[in-house]
């Protein structure tokens, strides 16, 4: 998929850029960086590709967006049959809500049309409170500020008090950095050994939290929105995976019971002394219609990034508190994001995505002989397909189910 990896069609005055499903967002970055234009939503990190982003319907730290979703105005699937559709809001609306956060279960994306915005220079500030004033602070003083691009908050273990809100506004300042993007291919060695480091060191977190991050938010910074928006994954990279390896986890929750689910996963992770680094805090606008939607309201994400190892009994312990961190925020109407390991029961993953029985009646119309598999779909859709089938066998499906 990687080769295909094309700019298609690039629409300046009107902001839009189509492209095929291979090419990866910094590829993107730099054909519309000359054009003093700018992606709406992307991760972090810009090494993923586009079609990939887009099976998971992934969403970065941007006020006023939400899930990738939002900024997509059509793409194009190649079906089980081999036939390539065009799917839109408006075209195709049922297959464009399945595809999109789909996880490669309808069909193959081969391209995509995204809707842009203006590249702008933006300043770093940062403010730290306690973790009970947050939900507040958000609420006044971000989230319906025009002038914030990338905000998120790091939520500081071990005790998950503290956060601090690193934000990113509009100015017409002078640059501290020139450079456009992020240079590509840097070599990054010191920041994931500290990562490391800080995380095994007795009282490691707390110097990372009392001592290096006020002395990283403590210098100005004024940069180009796609240069804040062009960091290389490398970064995080361990030094090795043999034993042990840093992972993700991520929980969406409704805005307003922020504050009812931190102490129920401070509590999980706690008891099971879980090696978490960070807990970054990010906001999210409701998605607009997807199948498998992870914010069918206004939610904060929980980015839970920890260090587990990679040996089966550690992992084993890892499936039983991720289980219970979902039972945390099933209880809050919650839900957890899918795209890392798969530890949710069918049950719980039934309650929290209450439309996928939507899209394994659209995977069936479309895929009937299941050809497009991975280990996510052989986990909750296959038992799903062979308990319909043998109903069906034995005449005891509804009509209207078939």
């Amino acid at each position: 998929m990687r080769g295909l990896n094309r700019v298609l069609a690039l629409d300046v005055q009107n902001r839009k850029i189509r492209v095929q499903a291979g090419i990866t967002w910094r590829d993107i970055q730099e054909a519309i960086d000359p054009h003093d234009l700018s992606l709406r939503i992307m991760q972090t990190y810009s090494n993923f590709t586009v079609g990939g982003s887009l099976s998971v319907n992934v969403h970065g730290r941007y006020i006023g967006e939400g899930p990738l979703v939002r900024s997509v105005e059509s793409i194009r699937v190649v079906l089980a049959d081999g036939s390539l559709i065009e799917a839109s809001p408006t075209r195709n609306s049922e297959i464009f809500y399945g595809a999109i956060g789909g996880y490669g279960g309808i069909g193959v994306i081969v391209e995509v049309t995204l809707s842009l915005t203006e590249n702008h220079k933006v300043e770093k500030h940062h403010q730290r409170i306690r973790v009970d004033q947050y939900l507040q602070y958000f609420l006044s003083r971000i989230r319906d500020d025009k002038s914030v691009v990338f905000q998120n908050a790091d939520l500081y273990p071990p005790f998950y008090k503290t956060v601090n809100s690193v934000e990113w506004r509009r100015t017409d300042k002078s640059l501290t950095e020139t450079e456009r993007l992020i240079p590509r291919n840097q070599k990054y060695v010191f920041q994931p050994r500290a990562i490391k480091t800080l995380n095994h060191l007795p009282g490691g977190k707390l110097i990372r939290s009392g001592v290096i991050d006020p002395i990283l938010n403590s210098t100005e910074s004024v940069v180009w929105r796609n240069h804040e928006a062009s960091y290389d994954v490398a970064e995080l990279e361990p030094p090795s995976r043999d034993r042990s390896t840093f992972v993700l986890q991520e929980y969406f929750v409704p805005v307003k019971r922020l504050n009812e689910f931190i102490p129920k996963m401070r509590k999980v992770l706690a008891k099971h002394r879980v090696k978490v680094f960070n807990v970054s805090i990010r906001h999210a606008l409701p998605d607009p219609g997807t199948l498998l939607a992870w914010a069918p309201e206004e939610v904060f994400a929980l980015v839970v990034y920890y260090e587990q190892g990679t040996g089966e009994k550690a992992r084993t312990r890892v499936a039983t508190w991720t289980r219970e961190l979902i039972d945390e925020v099933i209880s809050v109407k919650g839900r957890h994001y899918l795209p890392y390991q798969i530890h949710a029961t069918p049950a719980q993953f039934q309650t929290e995505y209450p439309r996928a029985h939507e899209y394994f009646l659209l995977k069936k119309k479309l895929d009937p002989t299941h050809k497009f598999r991975n280990k996510l779909w052989d986990h909750y859709y296959s038992p799903v397909l062979s308990k319909v089938e043998k109903q069906n066998k034995e005449g005891r499906l509804p009509a209207s189910k078939k």
